[in-house]
């Protein structure tokens, strides 16, 4: 048998031929070794350097290595894809031709961040366009699979046969087709959601994450791996460049001090009109008079305009005094419990005046769709996709959407007192997306209504400009032993085995902080944390096994979005 790191092989176990993965061939004794029954494939699905990645990964994510080996390969077996004839690369001028040039000579440089709103494939195609000249292949992740082919759609324009689109969302066969085809042949502009970050590109010349932010880029289920920071290690394992994009940065992008470099110059997106709601009266429905004005003027001129609502929990004020509804111990955004979802303090009445009636502040699709229907005609409200001239719509809606003249967003209040220690920065990038829909250019604008207009993150809306504010609150964070100051890995089990808290206390020891454990459901939580979570991390792995092994439901969020 021809095997080598990185082969499929079909081995015994008890009584079934299982599927491994070879990770490591050499001279010596192969006694307690399985044997090895065949190969399978004719593709190895990682090679030396990826290996070294996914072993971090199984470390950093707390999961076992065979699972995360597995997401190196494709869902069916990897077939040899002889090269084809490629077509010529366009010259393309554009920026970022320092870091096109180090990609194209196999060079390592500092990460990049390339701020700006997009659209992203002119200033990629002209990024990629040397290093696909030189016959190094690029990878670029996106955050959904209608944005990924969306993108690849537009790239193949350039590039024609040279780009590759990679999804699970594609079905196995073609999926295993494009990796196939991108592990086999150099010189491949390899388009595709989260899934692409481990796979095997040959000549890997260049990262590219788009919507480093989104929360498509993180898987929710264990290993909870995170496209960003999978890339990142490749980058810096495998010696490639790396280049972020997106309007708004994440703190853990920040904290790893990228080199910003702004797409354009000038404000990231278009003009914001902050509209203070704490006078409109109580009952008057959810979107302001001077909302409705502006989507009656746009709806006569035959324009287009978004309603943007949340679909999560919106913010309340008190009936009495008008004044926003927060815990009166962490600031948060309650919901419908008597006690604050982040904090656990009780709520009670209106901290300022002792109400006890709040009305929401925004609303679900329906409620939003029959308000605006009722002041704009039915005919001309819908659905995205509806075709009419006001859409209302959610985040989900928002990825080919097409360019309107105004946006108005419900309630930006709620979204920027979520429950986490995230909230300000994940709501500041959900509404400069949904104000990016207004795009920029005479006439476009967005409308942003709030109860509390002073909030650092709706000045920096109105600014155009996010990174004051990140700056500042990753000195906040960093104070506090959060990311990227600290890390912070989530353990939750339902039907744990007794004395698991012991257990997990004494593995982890005087490595890290352990908080909890805490009820979520039927299931218990504990919060682990601490400046450097790697021998924690290590030692919790076979905690976390024997309760799998012992019929526990574990699951580890490393890095939780939502905390």
């Amino acid at each position: 048998m021809e095997a080598s790191v990185g082969s499929i092989v079909r081995v015994p176990l008890g009584g079934r031929r299982v599927r491994g993965y070879v990770v490591q061939v050499r001279p010596g004794d192969p006694s307690g070794l399985k044997e090895v029954l065949a190969v399978s494939g004719d593709l190895p699905v990682f090679g030396e350097r990826l290996l070294e990645v996914l072993r971090w990964a199984a470390i950093h994510y707390v999961a076992p290595v065979a699972a995360v080996l597995a997401k190196a390969a494709p869902p069916n077996l990897p077939r040899a894809v002889a090269a084809t004839g490629l077509p010529d690369v366009p010259g393309l001028p554009g920026a970022l031709t320092d870091v096109a040039a180090a990609a194209a000579a196999g060079t390592h440089t500092r990460a990049t961040y390339w701020m700006g709103a997009g659209p992203w494939a002119g200033p990629l195609a002209a990024l990629a366009a040397p290093v696909l000249a030189a016959g190094r292949s690029v990878v670029v992740a996106a955050p959904s699979f209608a944005e990924a082919t969306a993108l690849a759609e537009d790239l193949t324009g350039a590039f024609g046969a040279r780009v590759v689109l990679g999804a699970s969302a594609l079905g196995n066969a073609a999926s295993t087709r494009a990796w196939s085809r991108a592990a086999s042949q150099p010189g491949l502009l390899v388009v595709g959601t989260r899934d692409v970050a481990l796979w095997p590109v040959a000549g890997l010349g260049l990262g590219v994450v788009v919507g480093e932010g989104r929360r498509g880029m993180k898987e929710k289920a264990t290993p909870t791996l995170h496209a960003r920071d999978l890339l990142w290690r490749r980058s810096a394992v495998e010696r490639f460049p790396l280049v972020l994009c997106g309007a708004v940065p994440t703190g853990d992008a920040l904290g790893r001090s990228p080199r910003v470099v702004p797409l354009r110059q000038g404000r990231v997106w278009g003009l914001v009109e902050v509209v203070d709601r704490r006078e409109d009266p109580p009952g008057g429905g959810v979107i302001g008079e001077r909302a409705r004005r502006a989507l009656h003027a746009t709806v006569r001129d035959g324009g287009r305009a978004l309603v943007f609502t949340d679909r999560r929990a919106p913010s309340t004020r008190c009936v009495r005094c008008r004044t926003l509804r927060t815990c009166p111990e962490c600031g948060a955004r309650p919901d419908r419990d008597p006690a604050c979802p982040r904090c656990g303090a009780a709520l009670g009445g209106c901290a300022t005046c002792g109400g006890t009636r709040f009305e929401a502040l925004g609303a679900g699709m329906g409620r939003v769709l029959h308000e605006a229907g009722g002041f704009l005609g039915r005919d001309a409200v819908g659905e995205a996709g509806s075709g009419r001239q006001v859409v209302v719509g959610t985040e989900r809606d928002l990825p080919g959407l097409g360019p309107v003249d105004l946006t108005v967003v419900v309630d930006a209040d709620g979204p920027l007192l979520a429950p986490h220690y995230r909230a300000t920065e994940d709501g500041l990038r959900l509404l400069a997306r949904a104000v990016l829909a207004a795009g920029t250019g005479r006439g476009r604008r967005a409308i942003v209504q709030t109860s509390d207009p002073g909030r650092e993150a709706l000045a920096a809306l109105r600014r155009g400009e996010p990174l004051e504010m990140l700056t500042g609150h990753l000195a906040e964070r960093s104070a506090l032993g959060l990311p990227p100051g600290g890390e912070v890995l989530v353990v939750e089990a339902g039907a744990a085995p007794d004395g698991a808290d012991g257990t997990l206390r004494e593995a982890v020891g005087a490595r890290a902080e352990v908080h909890g454990p805490a009820e979520a459901g039927d299931r218990v939580r504990w919060l682990v944390q601490g400046r450097d979570l790697r021998p924690a991390r290590i030692a919790l792995r076979g905690v976390v096994q024997e309760w799998r092994d012992r019929g526990a439901r574990v699951r580890v969020d490393a890095d939780p979005i939502d905390l």
